[in-house]
């Protein structure tokens, strides 16, 4: 069953098939003693507060002293999950958030509550960096971590510029890759491939844990077309499409992509910006361009990069690892502190 499901899955999340073998599946009614043993048990279920801390509650009596419990949220504060629980469950408790899928992307960030043991803490972390050879991003307990936190607003500020700027998918992701030390997919891209259905979840959770005054929630807004997408079952690569789809009609493969004022396809054509090639001198160079490639360039990033410099100390005492979380949760090439470093921190603040 789940072993079968797990060696089909693609990208592999083995390294070998053999080591399948070393797997001992179970289920949480019946096989929760075969956990008495171990030093570190870590919850990955559904996001829903109240079945997490039922498990959580199921461990107690199971799991021996000093073990550590951790949850792979993404999105639900520590504090919410250990609320109400005894104290004997919160010293042993942190987040470790694996970034998806965590064989390929080495980004884990570890998050400790003011009742977690400081040693339970620097084992994970050691044991994350010396073991699994991640890198460890220590982040605060607020919504979204680190990287999610910018990553996220990176890609409505994208989406909402592409809009008001009226790009073409090709042009926006021209800009959104490459020529800033993104994911070469660019935003579109990334979207189809992380899963279209994935994003209003995510908004919503981001939404409802901020505070209304923050810089994301007065950046969000409905898009009536993503509605309408995942609906008709285009959510991406693993549906029928999204901003891009292979159409296979009378037995060709014509690439195609949406119409973000319409929502029709057409086939996709080469962006043509004069800024995309112009970036290869540096960031400067492509946020001051006059064409709209340039203009789009400089409206994410300089939001990008402010919201990034306004969260420090509030998700994370240290700007480095602030990088380090958007290059290794969201393969940039540069983390934001490190783009306001190649634009000159005095620049980038006149030109805002």
């Amino acid at each position: 069953g789940a072993i079968d499901k797990l060696l089909k899955a693609d990208p592999a999340p083995l390294m070998s098939k053999a080591a399948a073998r070393l797997i001992t599946p179970g289920n949480i009614e019946d096989d929760l003693g075969a956990l008495a043993e171990v030093d570190w048990i870590v919850e990955a279920i559904i996001e829903r507060i109240d079945l997490k801390q039922d498990l959580y509650k199921k461990l107690e009596g199971k799991r021996k002293a000093g073990s550590i419990l951790s949850s792979n949220t993404s999105t639900i504060p520590l504090n919410h999950l250990v609320a109400g629980l005894p104290d004997s469950i919160a010293r042993d408790f942190c987040i470790t958030h694996f970034f998806n899928p965590p064989r390929y992307m080495r980004l884990l960030e570890v998050v400790g509550g003011p009742k977690t043991r400081p040693e339970a803490i620097a084992a994970i972390s050691r044991f994350g960096d010396e073991m699994l050879g991640k890198v460890i991003v220590h982040a605060k307990d607020t919504p979204g971590f680190v990287a999610n936190r910018i990553g996220v607003y990176w890609m409505q500020a994208a989406v909402t510029a592409a809009l008001d700027l009226g790009l073409t998918i090709e042009e926006a992701d021209a800009i959104m890759g490459r020529p800033i030390g993104a994911p070469k997919t660019g935003i579109f891209g990334l979207l189809d491939l992380v899963g279209l259905d994935l994003m209003p979840h995510v908004d919503k959770s981001m939404a409802a844990s901020l505070k209304p005054d923050d810089a994301y929630v007065k950046l969000r807004r409905d898009w009536p077309l993503l509605t309408k997408m995942i609906a008709d079952g285009y959510t991406g690569r693993k549906g029928k499409g999204g901003f891009y789809r292979l159409n296979t009609a009378g037995g060709g493969r014509v690439k195609e992509s949406v119409d973000l004022k319409t929502g029709a396809y057409a086939p996709s054509t080469t962006a043509r910006l004069d800024s995309a090639d112009a970036a290869k001198g540096g960031l400067r160079v492509l946020v001051s361009h006059a064409d709209k490639g340039g203009q789009y360039a400089w409206s994410v990033l300089s939001k990008l990069l402010s919201y990034a410099a306004a969260l420090v100390p509030e998700i994370a005492d240290d700007v480095v690892e602030i990088d380090q979380a958007m290059k290794t949760g969201f393969n940039f090439k540069r983390g934001p502190f490190e783009m306001i470093d190649q634009l000159g921190a005095a620049w980038f603040a006149d030109k805002l």
